[in-house]
């Protein structure tokens, strides 16, 4: 409001103020008139700019002193006054009256107006008095989550062989004896026999989002979960009862210096554009990653997509070995992945998006240690690092110590051993989406194809260095010379989609088929999709499925998957999934 129009709403708004004898507004102090408390309101509001409020205030005091210094006036001076005044105008006055301007109300209803318009646009900007209004900072905010609910069903063929170790359980405690002198236990295995039926399972995810401002966001979310596993939020039921797990699953803070590139630090979902060949659909991502997506200005139907992750896998001990003086020095695990892509909207019925990626999994393989005299109370071996923080299972393996025997009784010397990562891993990663219109009908092809440039199976040999140092992913026949090895470094997968790839609104539906081949050392196996051949890599098979939206943001999906190994002994596993999905 301009500067004059300010002083002119306030001189008005003063002049409807009458302050009658013997009031408690005319017996106040000046400076505590209802005038005074009003302009100094309309300063704080802001209504009134601070310097023209400020003359508007001094004003005000000084004519509420007038007004007492004149009621204070003789009775007899005031009656003759009065008197005179009242004779001149055909109006007689009483003594103490104070003389009011008129203010048509016309003029009162227009200063009213806008008085109450200025009041109510500033609580509606700040949230505190507009009716039906939430306070502004909880509009940045909202919840999202899921709830999954599942009957899980795995068959197992009969004629499938019954010694398959638990890797990931026996790189656990202080390692596993190998030597059958000392230790005759078998190491844990894995259930490959026995079918299991009708397992109830849930999932839950919840979490906050924050808009902080346009440009920079953050979010945290819990999730579900068995146990500290990367790539399954799912939670089986039971267990007399007792209460569920819950984790903490993401946690991060992104950032969009200008409009096309965003910048995401913490924990977060996954940020390439990939399928559940080689990423599970719940892996999520700690380290930062830099995401750019920009519509070319020729064509504004062709955008181009990409991405820069830098991922720590795991640190080593700052206290290893515990027990030992010298320290080892730093060995980190590092996935660093660079990624480019293309969307295209052909026309309203073909939109084609693809995407090429590189990923170089950095000092995970497995490494021979040096001679390690076990024996003598040495505190591990200096290679003990290299053992995966986590895998599934379907890798070529290598026992990690170079195990030193004790001169005294070598045949009776304990071996407890750990096996790592006998391959390296730098993927080439193309994926390759195409949606389309048929019969009415969304129809969606997908296409991925990761080949594993660092797999070399000489390399792989040589790299384990002692004799019998590769332990898995030998032939059928139960040699385990470097000729009976078999493995491989390449996967793929084909995924046809009929109707609402994800439905939401009641009567949404659609049908799926798909079929995946994973060699054993395409990729490392610890962070695909958990449900095919039960994880991992080194596993070839066809999957169907279906899911109808039985009301807006609840649906059923039933998935049935057929899974063989690619080389070594016999494992057959079917599973069915049938499962309701609400989300919020």
């Amino acid at each position: 409001m301009p500067v004059l129009r300010q002083c002119a709403l306030a001189a008005a708004v003063a002049s409807v103020f009458v302050f009658a004898p013997g009031t408690a507004a005319a017996q106040a102090a000046p400076a505590d008139t209802s005038m005074v408390r009003l302009i100094r309101g309309l300063i704080q509001s802001g209504t009134l700019a601070k310097d023209v409020g400020e003359a508007l205030l001094a004003q005000a005091q000084t004519e509420a002193m007038a007004a007492q210094q004149a009621q204070r006036m003789p009775a007899s001076a005031t009656a003759a006054s009065a008197s005179a005044a009242g004779t001149a105008g055909g109006l007689r006055l009483e003594a103490g009256d104070v003389r009011v301007p008129y203010i048509s109300q016309t003029v009162r209803d227009q200063i009213r107006d806008e008085v109450k318009a200025q009041v109510m646009a500033q609580a509606k900007d700040e949230g505190w008095a507009a009716p039906n209004e939430t306070p502004e900072w909880s509009k940045r905010i909202r919840v999202e989550g899921d709830v999954r609910v599942r009957n899980e069903s795995r068959g197992y063929a009969g004629g499938n062989s019954d010694i398959e170790t638990n890797w990931s359980e026996f790189n656990k405690g202080s390692g596993y004896d190998v030597n059958p002198n000392t230790n005759l236990a078998l190491p844990s295995l894995l259930n490959t026999r026995q079918d299991r039926r009708n397992l109830f399972r849930a999932r839950a995810r919840l979490g906050v989002f924050a808009d902080l401002t346009e440009n920079t966001k953050a979010g945290v979310r819990l999730a579900s979960g068995s146990d500290e596993s990367p790539v399954s939020t799912t939670q089986t039921l039971g267990g007399g009862l007792s209460k569920k797990s819950v984790w903490l699953d993401q946690m991060w803070i992104s950032h969009k210096p200008v409009d096309w590139l965003t910048v995401t630090a913490g924990r977060f979902g996954n940020p390439f554009m990939s399928s559940d060949l080689l990423y599970s659909n719940d892996l999520n991502f700690d380290g930062i990653a830099a995401q750019f997506d920009k519509k070319l200005t020729s064509n504004k139907d062709l955008s181009l997509f990409g991405t820069l992750g830098l991922i720590p896998l795991e640190y080593s001990s700052d206290n290893a070995p515990a027990r030992n003086q010298i320290k080892m020095k730093s060995e980190n695990k590092w996935l660093l992945g660079a990624q480019i892509g293309a969307d295209w909207k052909i026309d309203d019925d073909n939109r084609v998006r693809g995407a090429l990626a590189y990923y170089n999994f950095r000092n995970i393989s497995g490494q021979v240690s040096e001679p390690c005299k076990l024996y003598a109370g040495v505190d591990g071996c200096s290679t003990d690092w290299s053992r995966p923080a986590f895998m599934q299972k379907g890798n070529t393996l290598m026992l990690l110590r170079d195990i030193s025997l004790d001169p005294l009784n070598p045949a009776g010397t304990p071996q407890p051993q750990f096996v790592g990562l006998a391959s390296k891993f730098r993927l080439i990663d193309l994926n390759l989406r195409w949606d389309t219109a048929v019969a009415g009908n969304n129809l969606r092809l997908d296409a991925n194809f990761v080949k594993n440039s660092a797999y070399d199976s000489r390399d792989i040999w040589n790299r384990a260095g002692l004799r019998g140092a590769i332990v898995n992913n030998f032939g059928p026949t139960g040699g385990v010379s470097q000729s009976d090895f078999k493995s491989g470094g390449n996967a793929y997968m084909v995924q046809a989609t009929y109707g609402k790839p994800a439905p939401t609104a009641r009567g949404d539906w659609n049908v799926l088929a798909g079929y995946k081949r994973i060699e054993p050392d395409a990729m490392p196996d610890g962070y695909n999709d958990s449900t095919f051949h039960g994880g991992g890599t080194n596993a070839r098979g066809y999957f169907l499925g279906g899911s109808y939206a039985i009301d807006k943001n609840m649906w059923f999906t039933g998935r049935w998957i057929s899974t063989k190994e690619v080389y070594g002994p016999p494992q057959s596993i079917d599973t069915l999934q049938l499962e309701f999905n609400a989300r919020f």
